[in-house]
């Protein structure tokens, strides 16, 4: 039982902590605004901007690289549609 238990919290604290990411004490969320993004991030180290397949712009990728990791944060109609935190 505890098992069962200790498996549904982790799992509930990774659910939890999808779409987010921390830049030193703040906190940005996806459907966060492009201006919260800059406010909260600062300027990314890079942007990418993302086409669909006749080359028209969709979305922006911003991508900024913080102790070891890499934050994605993919915005679209001024919008917060993605985050991913990746390490290595």
């Amino acid at each position: 039982m505890r098992t069962l238990v200790l498996a549904v919290l982790l799992a509930a604290a990774g659910t939890a902590a999808a779409g987010t990411a921390t830049f030193g004490s703040r906190v940005l969320v996806e459907g966060d605004s492009m201006a919260r993004v800059f406010e909260v991030a600062g300027k990314p180290d890079r942007v990418v901007q993302l086409e669909n397949k006749y080359g028209g712009a969709v979305a922006e990728r911003f991508e900024y690289y913080r102790d070891g990791k890499t934050i994605s944060v993919t915005v679209q109609g001024g919008r917060v549609i993605r985050i991913d935190v990746s390490t290595g």
